[in-house]
């Protein structure tokens, strides 16, 4: 009742959910009513989906290469030149001051590592990934990757959202957007141990059910600090979503859906037209399939033991991220779109003799049997697995033993899903400051990324506030010459 003006005033849901737990209701409310909003929106999908839905599969521009993507995201900058960007130059004027450039008279830094040829193709790659090196002829290694800024926060925004200034949806997020996903109980995008900022998963104009979801567990690669919250630990010692109510049982939970449905149906036999709020239904309902699939998942004790070893779970160092690893194969193996595992500890401006490869030693085995297993699975073929971080090092000195951000050369790779193996794309100078040939901006790669799941960069647009807007934004070349 409105008493200022002596007269009653009737709330429909919409109102309710608006002011009834500060609004959080009508948060869910307001991307449940895009979703249907999505399903009619004339540039919205790619085909029209109205019967099934926007999440349900979608077909590409084109047949793509790739089914799926896993994402194995180096939070803090790797140095290439230590890892998969060798120069023999760098190696051979260590100690020299640096004649030209920006950093004239800087101290040139030599690998502490050796660089061996790998594979039948003789790609080089450093001891520190000595296990990842039998997998050469399966990689495709970008040698002459740059981006825009040498900033932490800005280039992880834009290594996966293609923009570092405003907020734009995730390559996950289009991803999902583009072709769908083909399990209805899980996620289609799922993020592990997500990094610096919720933007690198979000959905930003798009509808909110393309943004990823994250998933904590134990020792993960966020930031410092950084603690798996509603999460409690499964037999192995891993951490799993708590997705149970401890007040109510799975059967407890049903019928207060049942009765929730049943109130909605009897409204929408009064007022017609409500169908959006159904939509927060189908979402209750969605929450509740997945109660019974994720902790089956995340369970790997029925692994077997060889399976266990080979990821080197069980074993330090390798344990946290060889469960990660574990986890984005039974993700990928259960049909989700977009696995994105992060390990940050890569800003290495001192001690990088001991700190780089105690993280090369705590990831270099899990990613080798990742790659084995999709591979014996025969699954490798159509997932394309991408390792990178957001730009590399510098290969002169900051202080006596560490390396500074660069921003304007450094190496990514990948694996499977159609890419071209044991192959070297692109190349930066003979010190490794600067890419100089077959570049490749962070726009190219989301390009390329996006052909090889069937989805043309150009075309992939969604209309927000008047324009059509997408990945790449004006940008990106897909580079063709890395395509198998």
């Amino acid at each position: 009742m409105d008493c200022c003006n002596n007269r009653i005033t009737v709330h429909n849901r919409r109102d309710m959910l608006k002011s009834l737990s500060a609004g959080f209701g009508y948060i869910a409310f307001a991307g449940l009513a895009a979703r249907a909003a999505a399903a009619t929106h004339p540039r919205s999908l790619l085909s029209p989906q109205d019967a099934a839905g926007p999440l349900a599969p979608k077909q590409g521009h084109f047949k793509g290469s790739a089914k799926r993507v896993i994402f194995l995201c180096m939070d803090g900058g790797p140095s290439h030149v230590d890892t998969f960007d060798y120069k023999a130059k760098l190696q051979s004027d260590s100690g020299k001051s640096l004649s030209s450039g920006f950093r004239q008279g800087a101290k040139l830094l030599g690998s502490p590592w050796t660089f061996r040829q790998s594979g039948k193709s003789g790609l080089y790659i450093s001891d520190l990934f000595s296990e990842t090196a039998k997998h050469a002829d399966e990689m495709c290694l970008f040698r002459g990757m740059h981006t825009t800024v040498p900033a932490h926060a800005q280039a992880q925004l834009q290594m996966h959202t293609g923009s570092f200034q405003f907020v734009r949806p995730s390559l996950g997020a289009w991803s999902l957007y583009g072709l769908g996903t083909v399990n209805e109980n899980l996620p289609g995008f799922v993020t592990v141990n997500p990094g610096r900022s919720a933007q690198s998963y979000g959905s930003a104009f798009l509808p909110a059910y393309y943004q990823g979801s994250p998933m904590r567990m134990g020792g993960g690669g966020g930031r410092p600090g950084q603690q798996a919250r509603r999460q409690r630990p499964s037999a192995d010692g891993d951490a799993v979503p708590n997705l149970t109510n401890r007040s109510y049982g799975t059967e407890g939970q049903r019928k207060q859906l049942d009765l929730v449905q049943k109130l909605n149906g009897e409204r929408e036999k009064r007022l017609k037209g409500d169908d959006q709020v159904e939509g927060i239904i189908e979402s209750y309902e969605l929450a509740f399939r997945m109660q019974s699939e994720v902790p089956g998942l995340v369970d790997i004790s029925g692994e077997n033991q060889r399976t266990l070893e080979m990821y080197g779970i069980g074993s330090q160092p390798t344990d946290s991220f060889g469960r990660q690893c574990l986890l984005a194969r039974r993700l990928a193996e259960s049909g989700v779109r977009f696995i994105e595992v992060t390990k940050g500890g890569w800003d290495h401006h001192r001690n990088l003799k001991s700190e780089l490869e105690s993280t090369c030693q705590s990831i270099d085995q899990p990613i080798a049997a990742l790659l084995t297993d999709l591979k014996q699975r025969g699954m490798l073929d159509d997932t394309l697995v991408l390792w990178g971080g957001e730009f590399g090092r510098t290969p002169y000195a900051q202080g006596d033993d560490g390396r500074d951000h660069n921003n304007k050369g450094f190496a990514m790779w990948a694996a499977g899903g159609g890419i071209k193996g044991g192959f070297s794309y692109g190349s930066t100078d003979d010190y490794g400051v600067e890419a100089v040939d077959g570049k490749m901006h962070i726009h190219d790669w989301h390009a390329t990324i996006l052909h090889l799941l069937g989805l043309d960069h150009e075309r992939l647009t969604y209309n927000y506030a008047g324009r059509d807007f997408r990945l790449t934004d004006v940008h990106g070349v897909v580079a063709r010459d890395v395509i198998a």
